[in-house]
């Protein structure tokens, strides 16, 4: 396969680019830092995340439900503060696909389901709208992976074949899904790997 017939990729963000934005690892931080019942907060979590994901809350309505549905010694405020501190980047990977871009003059999108707020702070950290030309967020489109509708979405809104683009994630099953969908699909874990699998097609 030519360099010339791959035109876009689709990326997720977390896992990726950057640490998952409020997944697993960064709740039990702010559990720790905040002296937080776990198992409440995540089964509380796990009860209305999807729903803020999708752009139905606010991270403000998010936080009552999960954290502030009873008197807390620390303001909301505080709270996001810490959540937004908990993102990182993974710098080699942003560069790389930076330079990818430019080198191939590829599309690139980001495809991946992200509050809004957490969405926004992200993008503005760390100048994703200098990687990305579009950005697919479950929060602005109202659904979410794994519906393959978003997919099909970010594939219209590209302007792009599903045969001329690669899809990378950390997520097997999303990998799956976009494969389904006629893309070709990289599943990321190790950057170094995804770079030879790059190369197969080309990139």
């Amino acid at each position: 396969m030519k360099s010339t017939s791959i035109t876009t990729l689709f990326l997720d963000i977390g896992g990726v680019l950057l640490t998952n934005g409020w997944g697993h690892e960064q709740r039990k931080n702010a559990v720790r830092h905040f002296k937080l019942d776990a198992q409440e907060v995540n089964e509380r979590h796990h009860l209305t995340f999807d729903t803020y994901e999708e752009g139905k809350l606010t991270l403000e309505q998010y936080l009552e439900r999960v954290i502030f549905y009873e008197p807390r010694r620390f303001s909301a405020e505080e709270f996001i503060q810490f959540m937004m501190s908990q993102s990182l980047s993974y710098p080699d990977a942003i560069l790389f696909f930076k330079n990818l871009k430019k080198r191939h003059k590829l599309k690139v999108v980001a495809l991946s389901n992200e509050g809004k707020e957490l969405n926004a702070h992200r993008i503005k950290e760390f100048k994703l709208d200098m990687l990305f030309d579009a950005f697919v967020s479950s929060s602005y489109v109202h659904m979410r992976k794994p519906d393959a509708d978003i997919f099909q979405l970010a594939i219209d809104i590209s302007h792009s074949k599903p045969e001329n683009s690669i899809y990378i994630d950390d997520r097997l099953m999303f990998v799956q899904i976009a494969k389904s969908l006629g893309m070709i699909g990289i599943h990321h874990n190790k950057l170094a790997i995804t770079k030879k699998q790059l190369k197969v097609f080309g990139l």
